[in-house]
């Protein structure tokens, strides 16, 4: 392991264990660390936020050497992974991604990107989402990520995180040449505005439903990783479990004066 960063690495995604995005995270990955794991989702588990499953069975198959696929979610590969595959020598780093397309703002609540180390950070491990942003109609530009990754990872991991928290890393939709350094970020709004419900009828006359997110790509203020990503910049922005509205708490406990 001499030289490595990280002595042992656990990748995991939400696009899927064959998804692009995860083998660009494990070259990035190799960069870093000796001894990388895969244990991702078997099929695409976007916007499954960080649930586990406590009524379905899990299967784990193994897709070759230090690589398994999970028949759940994210936060299942992260819980697989630490409590049963990996146990006896727990990972150092979690990484989760690299997703096709941002996470950004109220994104991030639903995201399994952001999901996984959400669960990695219940089970006291170190975690980063990466996810990068593309333009609708082109190409991902996976280079973009591909070529900055190792020295962003490598610059968070320079100290110790002061307390428990994850980290939400986004690429912008720019060539490797136009992208700007790393700037520190809050979350802010994003882009997701609404859920809307399309209903078609079925050869059998039967209906059904899709779920279509709908974004606009409005502004966000100064400081957030929105503004930052449209600028080019790549943003990081530590996340939590705590998300209590401080506003709506000062304001209820005004209410509470007039309680008897």
């Amino acid at each position: 392991m001499s030289g490595s960063l990280f002595q042992r690495v656990l990748l995991t995604n939400d696009d899927g264990i064959d998804a692009p995005g995860l083998a660009v995270l494990h070259d990035v990955a190799s960069q870093l660390s000796d001894d990388v794991w895969v244990v991702a989702p078997a099929q695409d588990q976007s916007g499954i936020s960080h649930a586990l499953s406590l009524h379905d069975p899990l299967r784990v198959h193994q897709h070759g050497p230090k690589r398994f696929a999970v028949t759940g979610t994210p936060g299942d590969c992260v819980a697989i992974a630490a409590r049963h595959i990996l146990r006896d020598a727990l990972p150092t780093l979690v990484l989760s991604g690299i997703n096709r397309g941002a996470n950004l703002g109220v994104e991030t609540v639903f995201s399994g990107t952001v999901g996984a180390t959400m669960t990695a950070m219940l089970l006291d491990l170190p975690s980063i989402a990466l996810s990068q942003t593309f333009t609708a109609g082109k190409a991902v530009p996976w280079e973009t990520a591909r070529a900055l990754a190792p020295d962003i990872l490598r610059l968070l991991a320079r100290r110790p995180m002061p307390e428990q928290a994850c980290l939400n890393v986004n690429f912008p939709a720019c060539t490797v040449e136009e992208a700007r350094p790393l700037k520190t970020t809050t979350l802010g709004r994003g882009f997701l505005r609404d859920i809307e419900v399309v209903s078609r009828d079925d050869m059998r006359r039967l209906a059904y439903h899709w779920l279509h997110l709908k974004r606009d790509h409005a502004g966000d203020e100064d400081g957030t990783e929105t503004a930052a990503i449209a600028a080019n910049h790549v943003s990081v922005t530590p996340l939590s479990f705590g998300r209590t509205n401080m506003k709506m708490h000062d304001w209820l406990l005004k209410q509470e004066i007039g309680l008897a």
